[in-house]
């Protein structure tokens, strides 16, 4: 089941206030919005976070696919094709843990972005 299925599973099926107010509450604090269509979508997908550092896909990207990772002095974009070093800011040491991790995480985060695609996505999702 995608997140979005969870969300929509969680709000249709909530039988007292406080469920209601639970899934309203990760509606507007976790980056969702709602296409013309009615559908669901999350501007960002966190794909995860530890000590501060986050990985993230953000649902209506630019070419080529690619993750961002913030924190403790890193502000920097890698494609997730081959996690190649795109924009930003990271020191060597920290480039080649990144691409160490995404040797062994790829499939999580192709899933995260494909998972976090919506249908009239100009970028499309990834093949790996």
């Amino acid at each position: 089941m995608n997140p979005y299925e969870e969300i929509e599973r969680r709000a249709t099926s909530a039988e007292s206030l406080q469920e209601c107010i639970e899934v309203l509450e990760i509606l507007l604090s976790d980056g969702f919005s709602v296409w013309i269509d009615g559908s669901l979508y999350n501007i960002k997908q966190l794909v995860a976070r530890v000590n501060g550092l986050r990985i993230e896909v953000f649902s209506r990207e630019h070419p080529p696919p690619h993750f961002h990772i913030s924190g403790g002095g890193i502000d920097a974009t890698f494609s997730i094709s081959d996690c190649e070093h795109l924009t930003g800011e990271i020191g060597g040491r920290e480039k080649a843990l990144v691409k160490w991790w995404y040797a062994r995480s790829s499939p999580a985060l192709v899933r995260a972005w494909n998972e976090s695609r919506p249908s009239d996505c100009p970028v499309g999702t990834v093949e790996k």
